[in-house]
Parts: C-alpha cells; sequence; structure tokens
C-alpha cells in the first residue's frame, strides 16, 4: 500500500485547499512569508496585468483575470509558487468579500420601497431557479444550478465564491466551478453592453432604466456603469437597486449553507449526529463578518472615502483570489468540460432579465 504523499497535480485549484490540507499536511509546519511570496507575488503581476489590459480595452477585469490566469498554469507547476497561490485563492477571498459589507447598509433596502423590494425577490428567484433548470438540463447537477443561479441573483464572481465555499469541491468539481466564473463574467460583459441601449429603445423612466439594469446585471461595478450610462439619476437608482442585492448575499449564503448541510456530497440525507446538526446551521465565517460590517454600517456613518476606498481594495483581492484559482486550474480539463457548464448561467442570466423588464414595466414608475 501507497502511504506517500499523493500528486500535489491532482488538487490543482483547489480554491479552499480542503482536501490537500487537512488529510497530508503535517501540523508542525506552519506557511511563512517565504513560502508564501513566491506565489503572491506572480499573483500581483498577473493581477496588475489584468487590470491594465481591462483598463485598455474596456473588459471586465476578473475576466481578464481568469484568461490569464488560465494561460499561465504551467507557473502554477512550479514548486514554489503553489503555498501563494493557494493562500490568495482562499484568505484574499474571504477578505475581499467581507469589505464589500461596507458598500450597504439596511436603510438603502427600506429606500427602494416595499413594492421594489418584493420585485427584487421575486427577479432573483426566477435568476436562481433558472440557473438549477438549466442545469438540470445541462446534465450538470443541483451545485453547479446553485452555482450559476446565486451569481446571476446576488453579485456575479463574488457570490460564486461565497456560495462555493458552502458547496465545496467535493459537491462541484474546480473545472465547472472555474467554467462558471468564466460565463459570469461573459454574461456580465454582455449585460453592460446590451441593457442601456435596450432602455432607450424601450423609452423607459430613469427610474424604470435604473431599476432594470441594477436588478439584472451581475456584477457591482458594472451595474453602477451601466446606470451611470443611462443618465446620473438612473446610475443613483441602479446603486441603490444593487446594493439591495449584495445586503442578501449573507442571508443567501446561509440559507444554502442550511439547505446542503442536510445532504452528504452525493446528495444522500445527512445522518443527524451533533456534528452534523451543527454543521446544518453552520455558516462561514467571512459571510458573518460580511453581515456584521452590513449592521454596523446601517447605524454607524461610514465615511464615503472610506467606502469607496473599501470597494477598491474588494475588487483588487477578489481579483486576485480569481486569478490564483484560474492559474491553478488546468486548461485542459476545463475544455474537456465542454460548453455544458455555461448553461445554467446563461439560462439564469435570461430569466432574470426577462422577469426583471416585467417587474420594470409593471410597477416601477
Amino acid at each position: 500500500m501507497n502511504r506517500g504523499k499523493p500528486d500535489p497535480s491532482l488538487y490543482a485549484g483547489d480554491l479552499f485547499g480542503e482536501f490537500y490540507e487537512a488529510e497530508h499536511a503535517e501540523p508542525d509546519i506552519k506557511l511563512s512569508i517565504r513560502a508564501l511570496l513566491p506565489g503572491l507575488t506572480v499573483c500581483l503581476i498577473v493581477g496588475f496585468a489584468a487590470l491594465w489590459l481591462a483598463q485598455q480595452y474596456g473588459f471586465p477585469a476578473i475576466l481578464g483575470g481568469l484568461l490569464l490566469g488560465l494561460a499561465l498554469h504551467f507557473l502554477s507547476e512550479h514548486p514554489a509558487l503553489g503555498e501563494g497561490l493557494d493562500f490568495a485563492s482562499r484568505h484574499f477571498l474571504r477578505i475581499g468579500i467581507v469589505l464589500l459589507g461596507l458598500q450597504v447598509s439596511l436603510g438603502q433596502i427600506v429606500q427602494i420601497g416595499l413594492p421594489a423590494f418584493a420585485g427584487l425577490l421575486v427577479i432573483m428567484g426566477a435568476a436562481f431557479g433558472a440557473g438549477l433548470l438549466g442545469a438540470r438540463f445541462a446534465g450538470q447537477g443541483r451545485y453547479a444550478g446553485i452555482l450559476a443561479g446565486g451569481a446571476t441573483a446576488i453579485c456575479g464572481a463574488s457570490a460564486a465564491l461565497a456560495l462555493y465555499g458552502v458547496v465545496g469541491r467535493d459537491r462541484l468539481d474546480q473545472a465547472r466551478f472555474t467554467l462558471t466564473l468564466v460565463g459570469v463574467a461573459l454574461a456580465s460583459g454582455l449585460a453592460l453592453t446590451l441593457y442601456p441601449p435596450i432602455t432607450a429603445a424601450l423609452d423607459l423612466t430613469d427610474n424604470q432604466a435604473g431599476y432594470l439594469i441594477g436588478s439584472s446585471i451581475h456584477d457591482v461595478a458594472q451595474a453602477i456603469g451601466g446606470g451611470y450610462a443611462v443618465s446620473d439619476q438612473a446610475g443613483s437608482q441602479a446603486t441603490v437597486i444593487k446594493l439591495a442585492r449584495v445586503a442578501l448575499l449573507a442571508p443567501i449564503v446561509a440559507l444554502v449553507a442550511v439547505w446542503l448541510g442536510q445532504t452528504g456530497p452525493a446528495g444522500e440525507p445527512a445522518r443527524a449526529t451533533p456534528h452534523r446538526l451543527w454543521r446544518r446551521i453552520s455558516v462561514p465565517w467571512f459571510i458573518i463578518a460580511f453581515l456584521a460590517l452590513v449592521v454596523l454600517g446601517s447605524f454607524v456613518s461610514v465615511p464615503p472615502a472610506l467606502s469607496e476606498r473599501g470597494l477598491e481594495v474588494s475588487k483588487f483581492l477578489l481579483l486576485l483570489a480569481v486569478t490564483a484559482t484560474a492559474m491553478r486550474s488546468k486548461l485542459s480539463v476545463l475544455l474537456d468540460a465542454g460548453w455544458r457548464p455555461l448553461v445554467p448561467v446563461f439560462t439564469a442570466t435570461i430569466a432574470s432579465f426577462a422577469m426583471a423588464l416585467l417587474i420594470t414595466l409593471t410597477v416601477i414608475q
């Protein structure tokens, strides 16, 4: 029987390092700055390159980080880079999601009014349900549908990363997760290009245009930018609507955690042991921290400069997390996965826009 360590390449792209570290890491070995620095340095260089290309050519930075990371996968095979890349993919993700909490307050949700908020919940439900149906149609399983539908309904790649922390690699393989991120970035970029002209063609009011864009574009920055591409009033409306969706990240991830806690990795009912009962109600710490910042920002005035800087840092950390994840993902595995993992994202996107348009025309003045 071979008792040696397994080939680390089998765990390449494990976003949370759950399997290799939990089962095989030696407890007396601690990560050091020297061990992390090479991988972090490479991740920073690729991240800055993605930002520069995004600014030069006008596409989402997240998409640039994904594509560059996949193209540079061969670098992650160097043993000196693995620990730094794994650190970036896990910890930068969590910190970035926490910092998103600085952008939202409960007052912003109250501000949009009950009918508009109820409509927003319907839109998000339609996106989530369409993601599950699309995954079932494409033979991808409900976990892929949860990831795609949640990412589309809430806030794009950030939500996908948070939900994957709950779903886990034992339920959804890394290739389909990475392809979901690619699909979300592509769908959001396409929405940013198409939705503002559609609002003009339909002769929507500024409030209606802002609501439609804020409730249906995935990425935070692109939803806000799409609103301001119509008018300042539409941009303000889109910002409030989009941030209301972001505020729902914590409760939705918590609900998914409780739901999935009732089943094992293969979907079988979990035994009601005390440990599993606790896991059913447990929520990742970074989601709790995100919610804590939302509550804090609802009662304490956050300086606009701090909020803006927090958003910039959050976006950059999430970009680095996505880049590191892509670098640890084998392109050959993604190509073998084919087009089917993209189906849930685009069915959720279409359903989200269709329902958002219906709610906009019937509820929003």
